[in-house]
């Protein structure tokens, strides 16, 4: 099935919990019609029971070791889903941050949302737990993102939707080797992806549920793909960059890539996690302490701005929520900028294998903080990692 952000709230199981029911009736982003206006006197919300009395939202928005103001007593969390931003090359950092939570056998992932190179990642992550549990998911990670620096191609960079999606320029950095690629040619691309996502496995019940965004162009509004409509094309639809290739056509629908609409989506995630606990990695930088001047400074910082700007739409509604009395949802974040510095000021497009191990690395090094920031808990230096091999 095809979950659209259009579809209502009908597609939700009477089973969902109630963070479910309640961001589905204040979902900003449906085109559903708008109710019947309401009557000069307006009735006031029936109150909330004692008894399910809820937690409120928590969006924490500093430093990714802060200290969220959690209620259940439960550091880390047992059971996680995960939403991962889109951002070329950056999301080499998400990669460190899925190795190091792999590591955790207690922590089990629920669901999964991803737009572009975050939903690559997603794919990747998915497909391995089914397959081969933790470790399969380390190692196709692992194999997927080594191939990706030391080929060092187009083909690798309209994998990972690393070129711009707003500017108007494409740069190719010195370590990019053309080779003979055909950019309006996407069988390519989906043999390259058929090396590491095995599509038929994502429905499987041994993997998380996937919520896989990507935007349609008849009417600019975000599309999600759950796991039984997930297919080499929407990977590709999820990171396809206007500018650089041809639309990916879908039962009769072109798209382009799913950052527009959401990077990645959250409020969808939020309806159907069944868990309190949400973790956002978030690999575009949001601050620049420059102003650009040049033209591919300037294409680079609008789209650092239009990747985030879906994003903190999101953040907004659900702090919206929160000031209606939402149910429990914990909402975490871990951010690429606030562990490599001058990421502003570095290229998406950038696949040096110096800059990926730094990514990499800080992604785990970031993880490792934030599964040790419980107050009072004493969090030792993460496992060394390897340099990444060959495989």
């Amino acid at each position: 099935m095809i979950d659209g952000t259009h579809d209502g709230v009908g597609s939700l199981s009477a089973s969902g919990s109630a963070a479910s029911r309640l961001l589905s009736a204040t979902n900003i982003w449906s085109d559903a019609p708008p109710p019947a206006p309401a009557s000069p006197q307006v009735p006031q919300p029936e109150p909330v029971a004692q008894a399910d009395a809820p937690r409120d939202v928590v969006v924490t928005k500093a430093a990714p070791v802060a200290l969220p103001q959690a209620r259940s007593g439960q550091w880390p969390p047992r059971k996680l889903s995960l939403a991962l931003q889109g951002g070329g090359t950056f999301a080499a950092f998400t990669w460190g941050v899925l190795e190091r939570l792999l590591e955790e056998p207690d922590i089990a992932i629920d669901t999964v949302s991803g737009a572009s190179a975050g939903a690559i990642n997603a794919l990747l992550l998915a497909c391995g737990l089914a397959e081969g549990g933790r470790e399969g998911a380390r190692s196709r990670l692992n194999r997927f993102w080594v191939r990706l620096m030391h080929e060092a191609s187009f083909r690798s960079l309209m994998l990972v939707g690393g070129f711009s999606p707003v500017g108007s320029s494409v740069a190719f950095g010195p370590t990019l080797r053309s080779g003979q690629f055909d950019p309006f040619d996407l069988d390519p691309l989906r043999q390259a992806l058929a090396r590491d996502i095995n599509f038929s496995i994502l429905r499987d019940a041994r993997c998380p549920k996937l919520l896989i965004a990507a935007t349609r162009i008849r009417d600019g509004q975000q599309q999600i793909f759950a796991n039984d409509a997930i297919t080499a094309d929407v990977a590709l639809a999820s990171t396809c960059p206007p500018l650089v290739h041809c639309a990916v056509e879908i039962d009769g629908e072109a798209y382009w890539d799913g950052g527009f609409g959401g990077n990645p989506p959250l409020l969808r995630l939020a309806q159907q996690t069944t868990t309190s606990d949400v973790l956002l990695v978030q690999v575009t930088p949001t601050r620049d302490g420059y102003v650009p001047i040049t033209l591919a400074a300037i294409d680079r910082r609008l789209d650092q701005i239009v990747a985030n700007a879906a994003l903190n739409a999101e953040i907004a509604a659900i702090e919206w929520v929160q000031a209606h009395a939402a149910p429990s949802l914990r909402l975490t974040r871990i951010a690429a900028e606030d562990s490599v510095d001058g990421l502003a000021q570095r290229s998406s497009t950038d696949l040096g294998r110096g800059f990926i191990r730094l990514l990499h690395r800080s992604g785990r090094e970031a993880a490792a903080r934030w599964l040790g920031q419980d107050a009072g808990a004493t969090q030792g230096a993460a496992p060394a990692a390897a340099e990444p091999a060959l495989v």
